[in-house]
Parts: C-alpha cells; sequence; structure tokens
C-alpha cells in the first residue's frame, strides 16, 4: 500500500505565494511521472505541472512563469512552488504520483485547499 501526504495549502492574497508538498510512503520500488492537478468549482481536474524521473517539467499555460514544480526522488516527494497567486488559482490542489511496486500504479493525494483572495 502506498500513502500520499499533501501539506502547505491555505490562504493567501492575490501576489501571494505557497509551497505543497507531496510526500509518497509505502511499498515503493521506484517512483515515475509526478504531477500536481487542481480542480475548481464546478470544472474538471486539470493538469497543473508535471514531471518526469529525469526532472523534465510541463506547465499548464496559465501557471507557466508562477508555479514551480521539483521533486525529491530521496525523499520521495514532490513540491509545488507557486508565486504571483491570482484569485484564479483558487483550488482543491491534487497530487499525483505513479509508484512502481511490482506493477505500475498511480495514486492520488487527498487533496489541499487553495484559496486566493483578491
Amino acid at each position: 500500500q502506498v500513502q500520499l501526504v499533501e501539506s502547505g495549502g491555505g490562504l493567501v492574497q492575490a501576489g501571494g505565494s505557497l509551497r505543497l508538498s507531496c510526500a509518497a510512503s509505502g511499498m515503493i520500488f521506484s517512483i515515475g511521472f509526478m504531477g500536481w492537478y487542481r480542480q475548481a468549482p464546478g470544472k474538471q481536474r486539470e493538469l497543473v505541472a508535471g514531471i518526469t524521473t529525469a526532472g523534465s517539467s510541463n506547465y499548464a499555460d496559465s501557471v507557466k512563469g508562477r508555479f514551480t514544480i521539483s521533486r525529491d526522488n530521496a525523499k520521495r516527494t514532490v513540491y509545488l512552488q507557486m508565486s504571483d497567486l491570482k484569485p484564479g488559482d483558487t483550488a482543491v490542489y491534487y497530487c499525483n504520483v505513479n509508484v512502481h511496486n511490482g506493477s505500475w500504479y498511480s495514486y492520488w493525494g487527498q487533496g489541499t485547499q487553495v484559496t486566493v483572495s483578491s
């Protein structure tokens, strides 16, 4: 079994910053792609940023230049540094981690609320 624990969400004013963390634990042989998704009320869940094992990253157009994804493979943790936050960034943020423990499985974090006030 694999557990993902997210932290770092909260309430921030527009222009502010937050850093999200997602730590994986449990039966893990290796970790592949790691990503952050978000879901705002009434909207579909969307990919915000993703990072490969080698460190290559990709971002949604709406967050390019403001968000940075990184990972610490030794700590089995993925981070999302969010800067210049806008009210449109308000959503529940979920981490997604692809884990190999005999087979490849995709796991989701519990979600953390990010609220940006204007």
